[in-house]
């Protein structure tokens, strides 16, 4: 991921779901505040109760994939935790990557897409 970094401190996961906005979706919850650094950090959570190591693991693979594909569309400057449900084990790529980018929006973490020269 080129313009992010792991958040890992327990601390700065407590404070986002503490004082973070959040958005919920079928396969994940995704909870975001600004922080002052100017870059995006990003934090994973899968419970044991989405499944063993391996499928944790998958989940969370997936999860970074579909942002590190659209990172370029988020807005910088800001913490993210995404909290993966039960039903991410079971669910395709394209679901997770769905849900993610709509809790973004929702959360308008987005930048608007820039309008090609020439029109109004």
């Amino acid at each position: 991921m080129k313009y992010t970094i792991s958040l890992k401190s327990n601390r700065d996961f407590q404070r986002l779901y503490r004082r973070g906005r959040s958005v919920a979706c079928p396969n994940l919850v995704v909870y975001a505040t600004r922080n002052r650094l100017g870059r995006n950090r990003l934090g994973l959570t899968v419970s044991t109760k989405v499944g063993h190591a391996v499928v944790r693991n998958k989940v969370r693979r997936r999860i970074r994939e579909a942002y590190r594909i659209h990172e370029g569309q988020f807005r910088q400057g800001y913490d993210l935790v995404v909290v993966a449900r039960v039903r991410a084990a079971s669910s395709a790529y394209r679901y997770l990557e769905r849900d993610l980018l709509r809790a973004a929006e929702q959360l308008k973490l987005l930048t608007p897409p820039e309008k090609p020269e020439g029109t109004a």
